[in-house]
């Protein structure tokens, strides 16, 4: 009887992947740090029409970062993937939870839109 190979990952390429995967977490950590200093700035010179829109930017930026934490978390699991089925087992539970997600997302935006634009057409009406 034949013993059945099997297609390994090699430690190198998960090590390098692994690193990789680390240094673009720390340039997407640096861009969302210089992103919420901005959006302080700009907090804290606005008015109150602009008040709304800030709070709808702050969610955008809040569910963009978990985003981005589920890429990560996801890419990190990958490349500690030990054969092609690991990978595609992992890309399967990834994708269903994305999916899952993302209708409530657009529910919050959307909520968040909704009650900037009333916020704005409230103050803008009274003056």
């Amino acid at each position: 009887m034949a013993a059945e190979k099997t297609f390994e990952i090699p430690e190198q390429i998960r090590t390098f992947a692994e690193k990789s995967v680390e240094q673009a977490k720390k340039a997407v950590d640096d861009f969302l740090a210089a992103t919420h200093q901005a959006v302080a700035k700009v907090e804290a010179s606005s008015n109150t029409v602009q008040s709304g829109a800030l709070d709808l930017n702050k969610k955008v930026l809040t569910l963009a970062e978990e985003n981005i934490a589920s890429v990560f978390e996801h890419a990190q699991k990958l490349v500690q993937a030990k054969d092609p089925q690991e990978i595609l087992k992992l890309q399967g539970d990834y994708l269903k939870a994305q999916a899952a997600s993302f209708g409530e997302q657009v529910r919050q935006i959307g909520d968040a839109a909704a009650k900037t634009v009333s916020s704005i057409t409230e103050k803008v009406t009274k003056g």
